[in-house]
């Protein structure tokens, strides 16, 4: 089926159930919106409205540095012959903040032929008091943000390049969500917030940088916090600042060492910083700079040795992403369960790709039968225990298709220290797909569940890790698209972090399957892989996604679809429904590794087409931890 038929369907019934669930006028407000998001123009449509910022600099109105009860934020900027175009856009976009909480580090190591530099920040400094300059050498990106730390005196410490912007609201949006965090306990040591990049006008931005909240796995992969980020002066001192041999990833090196103490990082859904894309400009890509990935690497190495964990940093699959090659310790066993019902051909290929191409050895495969009609299916069982070494087949004693009583049936004869539920219908692709697998849970720290990069027949993405809240339940990350991009922000390309991966394809550690209770056998047919995902993560565990783990899936060949039965569309729609129950609508309409100001109607991490949250100005903010030793 062609991809833009099926997107389109999707949509329509994603538009079908909205209207039941919201009613007729929240499905056409919804739809408004993306028609206004899709023809109309994209002038400043990730600024609050002006509304807005008036009311900010009124709630601020008579009230300075020291009284108006935000936390003092020190910016650090070093200057090295900009342009005055940039610097005056720069020096503006601070001095026209809406609170007044702001304090301009500026440590300046332009040569003698740029003093124009310091002549156009002293203009600057004789109207705003806030604004403190010093005259340096260059000893480079490092040093010098280092020398702008030495002239701070807030209580927080942000990095801004002297070619960028500064969102009107970044000020007062970082103070009040310190607040927040502070108001509900949690730490308050790091934050970082969403980006946007811009050629001329901020007014006129390219794209923007959604973020997730704190992902470890996906940090380790590429800086993808990178700006606007606070942090408290006493950790940034505490960790020494930061490292000259670093030059070049500097930012993601200090990032690394402040979230080791934080613990974790709070993220701040609102676009405060406007990075400019120009010749030169890190923000084009590190071909600019090819220094960076060196430095990258150096970072990384630091913080597993840090961290006690051993691996090797090898370069991404793309510029300026990277991967950790982490160790395995030990010889983990792994228990690979195939549920099965005739279709003996899918099942054979299977088997046989697992087989001929898996190059880890420690495992088992237990097919559970699973009330199968056609003689030849047992007589094909026998034939292949003699072909397949090892190969055991369980027989699942109830009648019916549920897949979650059918694993956790099948967990009573697994072995392994791992879990693989697997489906009938996959095959295996890359030899070292469980390898992969296992690197990202069997070392100290490691994931608690990882799935793998599943495509269709065509190359295109089946699987890239699930997103709750897609569809209003659940979806794929960048279902349909096709073999060969990097995905949003490297998002099918690095490892990530997500709220759940497919049952077609799981690796789960045993001892954290059996204290969950397995899957829940009221998910008989769908949800059940969410919902255990879910459960998984809100017991404190990770979930990761590896796109070095590659399979098939020969989608729903065994099963047909659920909604050209009425029984079985009766069935889905509860499970749907109870999917909301256990876990909470909101909560699953909120994916803390999905950023809310990305679409819940597609699954290609387009904008959303309501940005409301993004034109009120709305300070919200999530502190999440992680696992780092």
């Amino acid at each position: 089926m062609n991809v833009r038929l099926k997107r389109a369907r999707e949509l329509a019934g994603y538009a079908v159930q909205l209207t039941k669930d919201e009613g007729l006028g929240t499905m056409l407000a919804r739809g408004a919106g993306f028609v206004r998001r899709r023809c109309f123009g994209k002038k400043a449509r990730y600024l609050p409205a002006k509304k807005v910022l008036e009311a900010q600099r009124a709630e601020m109105a008579g009230k300075n540095f020291e009284n108006c009860q935000l936390s003092t934020i020190s910016v650090l900027t070093p200057l090295y012959n900009t342009p005055e175009v940039f610097l005056r856009q720069f020096l503006d976009s601070f001095v026209n903040q809406t609170a007044p909480n702001g304090e301009l580090c500026l440590a300046d190591a332009s040569d003698a032929a740029h003093s124009s530099v310091g002549d156009i920040v002293r203009e600057y400094q004789a109207k705003y008091q806030h604004i403190v300059y010093k005259k340096i050498e260059n000893k480079g990106i490092a040093a010098n943000t280092n020398a702008a730390a030495e002239l701070a005196s807030g209580e927080y410490l942000a990095l801004a390049d002297h070619d960028d912007i500064l969102a009107p609201h970044a000020m007062y949006t970082m103070g009040q969500a310190i607040r927040q965090l502070r108001e509900a306990g949690e730490p308050d040591g790091f934050l970082y917030s969403d980006e946007a990049l811009f050629t001329k006008k901020i007014e006129k931005p390219l794209v923007a940088h959604f973020k997730p909240d704190y992902a470890p796995d996906y940090l380790l992969c590429c800086n993808y916090i990178c700006h606007l980020a606070v942090f408290r002066r006493e950790l940034f001192e505490q960790v020494g600042g930061e490292r000259p041999e670093c030059d070049g990833s500097q930012d993601h090196d200090l990032f690394l060492r402040l979230i080791e103490q934080v613990g974790g990082a709070a993220h701040v859904p609102q676009v405060l910083y406007y990075w400019r894309v120009h010749e030169g400009s890190t923000s084009g890509g590190t071909d600019a700079k090819p220094y960076v990935a060196k430095a990258a690497k150096k970072a990384l190495a630091d913080h597993l040795e840090r961290t006690g964990r051993t691996g090797t940093i090898e370069d991404g699959l793309y510029p300026s992403t990277y991967r950790v090659r982490w160790d395995i310790v030990g010889e983990p066993k792994v228990s690979i369960l195939i549920p099965n019902k005739d279709h003996t051909e899918d099942l054979e290929k299977c088997l046989q790709s697992i087989w001929k191409k898996t190059t880890w050895d420690r495992f088992e495969v237990i097919v559970i039968e699973n009330n199968s009609t056609d003689p030849a299916t047992f007589a094909y069982y026998e034939k292949a225990r003699q072909r397949y070494d090892g190969l055991k087949v369980v027989t699942y004693p109830d009648k019916g298709f549920n897949f979650s009583a059918i694993n956790n049936f099948g967990r009573k004869a697994a072995e392994g220290d791992y879990l693989l539920l697997l489906n009938n219908d996959v095959e295996v692709v890359n030899g070292d797909w469980l390898t992969e697998l296992l690197r990202q849970c069997a070392h100290p720290g490691g994931a608690a569940i990882c799935g793998a990069m599943l495509w269709y027949p065509d190359e295109t993405i089946q699987h890239a890790g699930i997103v709750t809240g897609l569809g209003g339940y659940a979806g794929h990350s960048h279902k349909y698209k096709k073999k060969g991009g990097s995905g949003y922000l490297f998002r099918t390309s690095t490892v990530q972090d997500f709220s759940g991966v497919t049952g077609a394809c799981l690796l789960v550690k045993t001892a954290v399957y059996d204290e969950m209770h397995g899957l829940d056998e009221q998910f008989a047919v769908a949800f059940n892989d969410v919902d255990f995902c879910l459960r998984v993560r809100d017991a404190g565990y990770r979930i990761a996604w590896t796109p070095y783990a590659e399979l098939i899936h020969y989608e729903s060949k065994s099963r047909g679809g659920d909604e050209k039965d009425p029984v079985k569309a009766a069935r889905f729609a509860a499970e749907q429904q109870r999917l909301y129950t256990i876990h909470g609508k909101e909560n699953i309409l909120d994916d803390p590794y999905y950023n809310p100001n990305l679409t819940r109607d597609r699954e290609d991490f387009s904008e959303n087409d309501d940005l409301r949250r993004l034109k009120e100005g709305r300070v919200t903010v999530r502190f999440r931890g992680g696992t780092l030793q």
